[in-house]
């Protein structure tokens, strides 16, 4: 099973980029108006500029509301969108811990710790016919866990530090790939002994998000999780 954020990706750039041009062109119309004095350019690009922020804002919304919250299943996919290509993420499997490092250093988590490893994939089948072959250095991510009632985690710097004193360090994931290149990465979450119902969330950190229509970051947008219940159970020497 596989999710795209956002769903029609060029489409919705394209109109969230035409939207802030021809507003520009408006506020530039507003300005000449108070310039030269003239009630009429300075009502037009006003209004040009009200109502296409207007418009654009409940399109916005009425997406988000229409959309549905999804939790994908053991090897579901979530891609996001890079224009002319596209990344995708998988959680591979998760398994939790009283204490984390080597044996005369261990780390003892405040609750639990949770240890979920995603795979990041450069799906070769996404490129545009002209892109070619060159590195990809992927946008910045947020990964965070999501308990049933709605509290989010972090990851844990001192669980962190304390799985790469014992495997080593994970592979970020800003490391750039090639075309059908993919890569692991394990992140170590502190989270309360009765957390349950937890679900990992991994979306774009970029504030423009939250202006692109049909994507999760945007607002009152339903979003989607991989489910970490049903998830893999990893070993414990496993990397």
């Amino acid at each position: 099973m596989s999710e795209f954020m956002p769903h029609y990706a060029p489409v919705v750039v394209l109109l969230f980029l035409g939207t802030v041009l021809l507003m520009g062109v408006s506020f530039l119309v507003l300005f000449y108006g108070a310039a030269r004095r003239s009630s009429f350019f300075a009502r037009l690009g006003g209004g040009a500029a009200l109502t296409m922020a207007a418009g654009y804002f409940i399109v916005l919304s009425g997406v988000s509301f229409a959309s549905s919250g999804e939790v994908l299943p053991p090897g579901g996919w979530k891609y996001f969108c890079e224009i002319d290509c596209h990344l995708a993420y998988s959680l591979l499997g998760a398994r939790t811990a009283a204490t984390l490092g080597p044996e005369m250093q261990p780390v003892s988590a405040h609750g639990e710790f949770v240890i979920a490893r995603v795979k990041t994939w450069f799906d070769e089948r996404t490129i545009s016919a002209h892109r070619g072959n060159g590195p990809l250095t992927p946008n910045g991510r947020k990964v965070i866990l999501v308990d049933g009632d709605g509290r989010s985690f972090g990851p844990s710097p001192e669980g962190q530090a304390a799985f790469a004193r014992l495997f080593g360090f994970s592979t970020p994931l800003t490391t750039p790939l090639r075309p059908g290149e993919s890569y692991t990465t394990d992140f170590v979450f502190d989270v309360p002994r009765d957390a349950r119902g937890l679900r990992l969330s991994i979306t774009e950190d970029h504030p423009e998000t939250r202006l692109v229509i049909g994507h999760e970051n945007s607002l009152f947008h339903k979003k989607i999780y991989f489910g970490v219940d049903s998830a893999a159970s990893l070993t414990k020497s496993a990397r």
